[in-house]
């Protein structure tokens, strides 16, 4: 049920993303989500970011989100955080929600959204694992139960 999407960088420096999704209740027949265009929900780079996002598909699409991240960020020389942030604003002025999760070459990662939570986590360079679900909750470390 939902959007599920990664993020990674390996030892020898590349980066990958993945993005998959349930799809949107009581979407139009034919519609095509942002999760398989590259470009809009998923985008990679060795070179800058990758960037799975979740949220209101056709502004993914429109804004070209996931690029539009990795083109402030090589262009503009944002971090990640202010790219997403930049990018997830750009979707909000077009009444769009939603969030991203982003990874540079260097390790550093952001979770930009406008919508109230999206489940998200990490697992550190120690391999611990730290989670969220709120847009204004800080990442904790997970404990099982």
């Amino acid at each position: 049920y939902g959007t599920v999407g990664a993020v990674a960088l390996d030892k020898d420096g590349n980066l990958a993303a993945g993005t998959s999704t349930g799809g949107m209740t009581n979407k139009r027949y034919g519609r095509i989500g942002d999760s398989p265009v590259i470009g809009a929900g998923t985008y990679a780079n060795n070179k800058s970011v990758a960037v799975s996002a979740t949220g209101s598909g056709e502004m993914f699409i429109r804004t070209s989100a996931a690029y539009n991240v990795h083109s402030r960020y090589t262009h503009l020389g944002e971090n990640v955080q202010k790219a997403g942030d930049a990018v997830i604003k750009e979707i909000g002025d077009i009444k769009g929600t939603g969030g991203m999760i982003i990874l540079d070459a260097k390790g550093n990662f952001a979770f930009p959204m406008n919508s109230a939570g999206m489940h998200r986590g990490m697992i550190d360079s120690k391999g611990v694992p730290m989670t969220a679900m709120f847009g204004d909750e800080q990442l904790r470390h997970f404990k099982a139960k």
